[in-house]
């Protein structure tokens, strides 16, 4: 074994071992081995062995999936052999160069039929049990093609930009792309990403399917790569971003009257799946009292009173936290029934409110386009966020109108979708609320002064599952899916609710409420100001100082 090789075949051993220790989730590392070949592309699994096409030596492999041994090989008929799929009987092989699709003998590699591809630059093939999947570079889609003649059955765009391999496992395609590193699991019917995962090399090629794992060949490691699809585990959790975030609410009193009384309402972050605090949060001044809102949403309460003209009245709270990238696996037949939702949750988060108007016959005609005879929780979900973002534009301006408003109006921001998600999704049975966060905004010292919210909806064997209606209007599949069951590294949630707070009212991370005695001319701003946090070996966190110029106290003289 080369030089290359075993260096690779080091590192895949020490992804065994940590996907045994940890518990293997979809996408993981069973277990894997050198690929016959060294240009090695397209792969289809027969019931016994996997067979595996190589550019290189211009032969197809049929591989032991148990010991990667060459069972036996066959001449390709083609050169420039870039998919495989086999059909109960024979395989089929893409010729990349020629743009057709062969049909081969497994015994001796005899062509007996042979199909126009329906596209320029074919790479990727699967066998659904009855037609043909076809992914070509050219328009970048993925097609279904009859066996018989070649004709297009049905047409949708690829999940990314450059699909290499394909897969069928009964019910969903599985796409490799081998630009983005990633593998995707497609519905068949819509074209939809439900599931995404990072490849196990960085040149994901060939998919092949065996009843219960799938596997991948990577063209630049040079290797064969078992790897589990379970769904045991709703989600799993990647680069970890350890922050320290510093969360100001200011009021500033121009008077010439006088602040009578200020009440200050900061939401305090808990963990969550996408979060872990590295301590209790740390507050300056000392709230006056912790408190608990309807939701179970933690706040903490200041109160300032009588505050003359010029002063600054400044309350902060200090968090640090590991944020991960956090993906949910979400298989929708193993979603359960929207009757399957417990009733405490049914009877919190199908209620109306105010800027939810659930209805309004805006909200109730959404229902009946998005939603229809639908009554899988999951699809339901994707066919409301698809309905809102074929119908919706990100505008961020002044105020939060009610959902039927903003889905009349065709724009909104990141609350105003939110809202609107909420409203379609309550008025169909779907328990749905909001999360509200503080985000790094690009470097890891960043200022945060717009925040973001989203929505979680709640599916029946998951849990709650976030979904941000206002990401998802990207025309790419892949784009749109980052947006339901994922949450980036970049977010600290301190916020979660069903709607108006008797602390938070509509608004999430903070509240500023006062009385004047007098005419007053005020100011509010609530700001995150986040830092990289190196933490010390001997320490569990770093030490927090008071925010600059604060001290003890929370009034500030100019």
């Amino acid at each position: 074994m080369s030089m290359k090789r075993l260096t690779r075949w080091t590192l895949v051993l020490g992804w065994l071992v940590s996907a045994a220790a940890a518990g293997a989730v979809t996408g993981d590392v069973v277990r894997g081995f050198p690929a016959p070949g060294t240009c090695s592309t397209g792969m289809a699994w027969d019931g016994k062995h996997l067979w595996v096409a190589d550019l290189k030596t211009d032969t197809i492999y049929a591989v032991d999936p148990a010991s990667g041994t060459v069972a036996r090989r066959i001449p390709s008929p083609t050169y420039r052999a870039v998919g495989l799929a086999w059909d109960g009987s024979h395989l089929w092989v893409v010729c990349g160069e020629e743009e057709k699709i062969l049909r081969l003998d497994p015994e001796d590699g005899t062509v007996t039929a042979t199909l126009e591809s329906p596209a320029g630059k074919p790479t990727g093939l699967a066998w659904d049990g009855q037609y043909l999947w076809l992914a070509c570079k050219a328009g970048n889609q993925l097609h279904q093609v009859s066996p018989l003649d070649g004709t297009t059955i049905r047409s949708f765009r690829a999940p990314a930009k450059s699909s290499q391999g394909l897969a069928w496992d009964g019910r969903y395609l599985w796409v490799a792309d081998r630009v983005s590193d990633r593998i995707y699991m497609v519905s068949p019917k819509t074209g939809d990403v439900i599931l995404i995962f990072d490849a196990p090399a960085p040149y994901a090629d060939g998919l092949a399917w065996d009843g219960k794992h799938l596997w991948n060949v990577d063209f630049q490691s040079d290797s064969l790569y078992c790897l589990a699809v379970n769904d045991g585990a709703p989600y799993a959790r990647k680069s970890p971003r350890t922050q320290a975030v510093e969360f100001t609410s200011e009021l500033r009193n121009y008077g010439p009257g006088t602040v009578k009384s200020a009440d200050f309402y900061l939401a305090i972050p808990t963990d969550l799946p996408n979060q872990e605090l590295l301590g209790e949060p740390q507050f300056y001044p000392a709230p006056t009292a912790i408190l608990t809102d309807q939701w179970g949403q933690k706040v903490a309460h200041f109160r300032l009173e009588n505050q003359p003209a010029g002063s600054i009245l400044k309350v902060a709270m200090t968090a640090e936290a590991r944020l991960w990238d956090t993906r949910w696996f979400i298989f929708p037949e193993k979603v359960g029934k929207l009757e399957e939702i417990p009733g405490e949750i049914r009877e919190k988060y199908l209620v109306d409110d105010e800027k939810f108007d659930l209805n309004h016959p805006a909200i109730q005609k959404a229902v009946k386009e998005a939603v229809g005879e639908e009554k899988n929780p999951y699809w339901m979900m994707r066919k409301i966020f698809r309905h809102i973002n074929d119908r919706m534009e990100y505008e961020l301006s002044g105020g939060w109108n009610t959902a039927p408003t903003v889905l009349q109006r065709g724009t909104g921001s990141c609350s105003e979708y939110t809202f609107v998600f909420l409203a379609v999704c309550r008025a169909a049975g779907l328990p749905a609320r909001y999360a509200g966060s503080i985000t790094v905004r690009g470097d890891d010292a960043s200022l945060d002064d717009v925040f973001h919210r989203w929505a979680e909806v709640y599916l029946p064997g998951y849990g709650w599952v976030p979904v941000d209606p206002s990401g998802g209007d990207s025309p790419s599949p892949e784009d749109q899916a980052q947006f339901v069951g994922h949450l980036a590294n970049r977010y600290l949630i301190t916020t979660v609710g069903g709607g108006n707070s008797q602390y938070l009212s509509w608004n999430y991370n903070g509240e500023t409420r006062w009385t004047t005695r007098g005419e007053c001319k005020l100011y509010t701003e609530h700001m995150g100001e986040w830092r990289p946090l190196v933490l010390a070996p001997e320490t569990e966190h770093a030490q927090v100082d008071p925010p600059e110029g604060q001290g003890n106290g929370a009034v500030f003289e100019p």
